[in-house]
């Protein structure tokens, strides 16, 4: 299996002996060694995947990297996290997906009005099975634990990805700002529930449910 380790904060730095790995295309910055690159198309496997991608526009240009030696990964000097999976479920936007083990299994889910209110489709990506995954954030990612006597309420525009047993609630109407009294327009909140981890970016991207 390769091994991820991070060359600062924001390159990813992937040791490869014969084994693969999926990629954002275009992310590699630098390698040594013997190595192919293969371009693919993310967002989703076999005949699910192409359905959905076509109906959401949820996708992701990947290529798989294999071979012999050390590959060096970034994404526009975005910050880079590493996750390492036992069997359980990622759930991440697509664009903030770099790099994962060749084993890991990738999908869509539906994600209802967070995916509308984002202007990402209603679909987010999905990576499950053993191994390690990268994710990218717009400075350092905080990582929030969620429990349930603790629920989580988070911004559209900051959410990055989460693991564990959640359940997600969707509150219309009201942001942050909004709290404040400095709101406008129609919002979101995401309600996070149950048991498990929040990524959460220290920037907000634009979306279409209003100014957050």
């Amino acid at each position: 299996m390769a091994h991820f380790r991070l060359h600062g904060s924001k390159v990813l730095a992937v040791e490869i002996t014969g084994d693969a790995v999926k990629a954002k295309n275009g992310s590699m910055v630098a390698y040594d060694g013997e190595m192919t690159f293969k371009k693919k198309t993310g967002g989703g496997e076999g005949l699910r995947g192409m359905v959905t991608r076509r109906l959401t526009g949820e996708q992701m240009e990947v290529m798989e990297v294999k071979g012999h030696g050390t590959c060096y990964f970034a994404d526009r000097a975005s910050e880079i996290n590493l996750v390492t999976l036992h069997g359980e479920k990622l759930y991440v936007e697509s664009s903030n997906l770099l790099c994962t083990d060749d084993a890991l299994r990738t999908g869509t889910t539906f994600t209802g009005l967070r995916g509308a209110s984002q202007g990402n489709g209603l679909f987010t990506t999905t990576v499950e099975g053993s191994g390690q995954a990268a994710i990218t954030s717009d400075g350092q990612a905080v990582v929030l634990r969620v429990t349930p006597d603790y629920p989580l309420r988070v911004d559209p525009g900051a959410y990055v990805a989460h693991t564990g047993r959640l359940q997600q609630h969707f509150q219309s109407g009201v942001n942050f700002r909004s709290l404040i009294g400095e709101g406008s327009g129609e919002a979101f909140q995401i309600r996070f529930e149950g048991e498990g981890l929040v990524y959460v970016q220290p920037s907000e991207r634009n979306t279409i449910g209003g100014e957050v």
